[in-house]
């Protein structure tokens, strides 16, 4: 079985069920197992998600989707400059 990879929105839904059950009295340790997640999981989570809300979550989103999409132009551009730099010298 692989391993299961988290939506960012599903992220954020199972933070907020932590600290609702924490709220509740659940001491926190019982409130990450059952959400179904492991207690380093649930800290690395936090420390990367912790105070977003949806909006910033989209920006985020957003911003990474712009981000991936100047990575592989400007791989293809390098790529490009290499093609004509080996062509400019087989013409000399």
């Amino acid at each position: 079985m692989g391993i299961k990879r988290h939506k960012p929105e599903e992220i954020v839904t199972k933070l907020r069920q932590v600290e609702v059950l924490c709220g509740q009295g659940m001491p926190r340790a019982d409130a990450i197992r059952q959400v179904q997640i492991t207690e380093q999981t649930f800290y690395r989570w936090r420390k990367q998600y912790g105070g977003m809300g949806t909006d910033q979550l989209k920006e985020l989103k957003r911003l990474q989707k712009e981000n991936d999409r100047l990575r592989r132009a400007v791989s293809d551009l390098t790529l490009d400059k290499l093609i004509l730099s080996e062509a400019a010298r087989g013409n000399y």
